[in-house]
């Protein structure tokens, strides 16, 4: 299967580790193919950049179902543009957000999500409650480190752990969502530092659930809903 991972922002700092990533957690027969957008935000933070990435995103991802790919992941842990790609393609469209909600959601009876910035924390409680999750929603952590600055990975990291222990201890979480999708490869060190403090909790990284969950619906041959995600009215739109 071929899935294509578009980073809905311009800057092209993450591309390299992505990719690299993707690739990992790929299975064997998984092609994977990225890229960014040509217009929009240089990263997302607010929803005045989601709003900006959504135009060139939407056009990306239908360019992505027309060349054959069989999934689209929107990467970015806000998953802007996934609602209204969905609602043009024929094939499954994925937002990280909501995967690894969902994959935390089984696996615990409550979960925090850690993040970068206090601007994005209404955006995540709105991915959890259009998941029908934010019940499950323990708190949503910052760690105060803007996305384009976390490749330091041992800042992140000792960021990160000290908020996901405030979130066991304070907020009850039972199992830990790494909120941004530029966390990458981080998620396992967390897991076992926290075990070793004595948190056996899952930490979930959003890229690895947003590629599984796009792996599974391909090869179950499913894909979202005409029901739920009509297909637009036919009109005029200016671009």
């Amino acid at each position: 299967m071929k899935v294509k991972v578009i980073l809905p922002i311009t800057s092209t700092i993450f591309n390299e580790e992505v990719v690299q990533e993707f690739e990992f957690y790929a299975s064997p027969d998984t092609e994977i193919g990225m890229t960014n957008l040509s217009v929009g935000p240089e990263s997302i933070e607010s929803e005045y950049d989601e709003a900006l990435c959504l135009p060139d995103f939407l056009a990306k991802a239908i360019a992505a179902e027309e060349e054959g790919y069989d999934a689209v992941i929107s990467d970015c842990f806000a998953d802007p543009g996934v609602k209204a790609a969905r609602e043009v393609l024929s094939i499954p469209v994925i937002g990280p957000g909501e995967a690894s909600m969902l994959y935390a959601s089984s696996l615990a009876s409550s979960f925090s999500v850690v993040t970068v910035l206090p601007n994005v924390i209404s955006m995540i409680k709105n991915v959890s409650k259009l998941a029908g999750l934010d019940c499950k929603l323990a708190s949503v952590r910052y760690v105060s480190i803007p996305v384009l600055e976390v490749q330091d990975k041992e800042r992140l990291v000792h960021a990160l752990y000290a908020e996901m222990v405030r979130a066991i201890e304070e907020d009850h979480a039972h199992a830990l969502v790494l909120g941004c999708t530029g966390f990458l490869g981080v998620a396992s060190e967390l897991q076992e530092r926290l075990k070793d403090a004595g948190y056996e909790v899952p930490v979930i990284d959003p890229a690895f659930a947003s590629l599984q969950l796009a792996e599974s619906l391909v090869t179950m041959k499913v894909k979202q809903s005409r029901l739920t995600y009509m297909t637009p009215p036919s009109k005029k739109r200016t671009m």
